[in-house]
C-alpha cells in the first residue's frame, strides 16, 4: 500500500463539509453561481474590521533587523505579553507571556495540545456533536476519542460525562459557541464540569485537562456575554484563532493560553512550545502576531450574522422546521424532516441547496446551516426550502 493504513482509512471515510461543498461546485458549473444556495462551509465572509489593514498596513512597512525572520518558538514575546494583558483585563487572573503560545490557528493549536498531553491509548471526551477534525486530531497522536451525547438543547450532561471518564481518560474537548450547533455553554455548566474534572483527577490520580476550543468566542447573539471556562477550572487550556473574531481564517492565526494557576504550567509550556516545533508549525505566521498583538479587543461587527440568524430561523420555522436559536458561531442545526439525515442533504441537491448532514458531525437525524454567507442567499433560497418543505408535506 502506497499510503499509510489510517491515512486510507480517513480518506475513505471522508469530510461530508468537503463532499458537499464539491457537490455546490458541480451544481453552480451546471446552474450558475446564481442559482446555487451554498451552507456547506463556515467561512467567514465579513471583511476584518478596518482597525486590521491599517495596521497591517503598518506592519508591513516597518523595517528592522530579523523582521522576517525566525522569533522564538513560542512567539514573539510582545505579542504574547499583549495577548496576556488582554486575558489579565478579561478575566481577572494573574496572566503572563509564559502563558501564551502563539500557532499556526486553532487546529494547529488543538495539535500541539494533544501532542503535549498524550500517551499512546489515552482519551479524551468529546461531546456530540462536535468539530469533525477532533477525532483526525486526538488519533495523529496516539489517543481515542470518547463520544459523550449532549442534551436536547445541546448542552453538556455532566452526569454522562461523568460516567465516560475512567483511568485512561487525559482530557475533555468542550467547544463553545459550538460548531455545528451554534449552543453557548453558561457559567454554572462550566462550574459543573470543573467540579467534577477536579473530583475526577483526584479519584483517578490522573490530571484531567479540559481543552476548550474557543474560535467563536466573539460571535455571540442577543446581548449575551461569553463565559470563559478558565473561570471554572485550573487545569483549563484554551486553544482559539482569530478566523472568525477578525475574519482571517486564511491567515492562520492563533495561540494557546495555558490557565496561570494550573500546577504545571511550566512545564505544559515548555512541552507545547517543543510540540509547535517539532511537529513542523515552527513558528506562527510573524506578520501576523506583530499585527494580532496590537488588535487586542478589536473584532468584527456581530450584527450582520445575527441578522442572518434571525432571517434564516424565521423562515425555516414558519415552513415547519424544527431547531434551537444558535446563540452564537454562524450554524444552525435543525432536525432533518427524513430519518436519514445523509438522504436528506441529498434530497436537497434536487432544490439547488446545499447543507451538510449531521451524521458527520457525530449528530445523525440532524444538519447543519452556515450561515456564512449574504443576506441574499438566505432570502432567495427561502422559496427553495419551501418547495422541498411541500414535497416533504411539511407545509399545507
Amino acid at each position: 500500500m502506497s499510503v499509510s493504513s489510517i491515512v486510507k482509512r480517513g480518506m475513505e471515510a471522508g469530510s461530508f463539509i468537503r463532499k458537499m461543498f464539491e457537490e455546490g461546485q458541480r451544481l453552480r458549473a451546471q446552474y450558475g453561481a446564481d442559482n446555487v444556495f451554498d451552507f456547506s462551509l463556515g467561512n467567514p465572509d465579513l471583511m476584518p474590521p478596518p482597525e486590521f489593514r491599517k495596521v497591517l498596513l503598518e506592519e508591513a512597512a516597518r523595517e528592522a533587523p530579523l523582521i522576517h525572520c525566525y522569533m522564538p518558538n513560542a512567539g514573539y514575546p510582545a505579542t504574547r505579553e499583549a495577548l496576556a494583558g488582554h486575558y489579565r483585563e478579561w478575566l481577572d487572573l494573574p496572566f503572563q507571556a509564559e502563558n501564551i503560545i502563539m500557532t499556526s490557528g486553532a487546529g494547529g493549536a488543538m495539535n500541539v495540545v494533544l501532542k503535549s498531553l498524550l500517551e499512546p491509548g489515552q482519551e479524551v471526551v468529546v461531546l456530540a456533536p462536535y468539530f469533525v477534525e477532533y477525532g483526525y486530531y486526538i488519533s495523529n497522536h496516539g489517543g481515542k476519542m470518547v463520544v459523550v451525547g449532549t442534551d436536547e438543547e445541546f448542552q453538556p450532561r455532566i452526569g454522562a460525562i461523568a460516567e465516560a471518564i475512567g483511568p485512561a481518560t487525559r482530557a475533555v474537548i468542550i467547544n463553545s459557541p459550538n460548531n455545528p450547533t451554534g449552543a453557548v455553554y453558561e457559567r454554572p455548566v462550566l462550574d459543573a464540569l470543573g467540579a467534577l474534572l477536579a473530583e475526577k483527577s483526584k479519584q483517578t490520580g490522573n490530571a484531567i485537562y479540559l481543552l476548550s476550543d474557543e474560535p467563536y468566542r466573539e460571535l455571540l447573539f442577543d446581548g449575551l456575554k461569553y463565559a470563559s471556562p478558565l473561570l471554572s477550572y485550573e487545569r483549563c487550556i484554551c486553544v482559539t484563532s482569530n478566523s472568525k473574531d477578525l475574519s482571517l481564517a486564511g491567515e492562520r492565526i492563533g495561540h494557546i493560553a495555558i490557565h496561570p494557576r494550573c500546577p504545571d504550567a511550566a512545564l505544559l509550556t515548555a512541552a507545547m512550545t517543543f510540540c509547535n516545533r517539532t511537529l513542523g508549525f515552527v513558528n506562527a505566521n510573524a506578520l501576523m502576531q506583530r499585527v494580532v498583538g496590537r488588535l487586542q479587543g478589536v473584532t468584527v461587527d456581530t450584527a450582520p450574522y445575527q441578522r442572518r440568524r434571525d432571517l434564516l430561523c424565521k423562515g425555516l420555522s414558519e415552513l415547519g422546521f424544527q431547531f434551537n436559536c444558535p446563540k452564537g458561531a454562524f450554524y444552525l442545526f435543525p432536525k432533518s424532516p427524513m430519518a436519514d439525515d445523509v438522504a436528506f442533504a441529498d434530497f436537497m441537491k434536487d432544490y439547488r441547496v446545499i447543507v451538510v448532514p449531521g451524521s458527520g458531525f457525530g449528530g445523525p437525524g440532524y444538519f447543519r446551516i452556515s450561515f456564512a454567507v449574504p443576506d441574499d442567499t438566505i432570502v432567495r433560497s427561502l422559496e427553495f426550502f419551501g418547495q422541498a418543505a411541500k414535497k416533504l408535506g411539511m407545509k399545507a
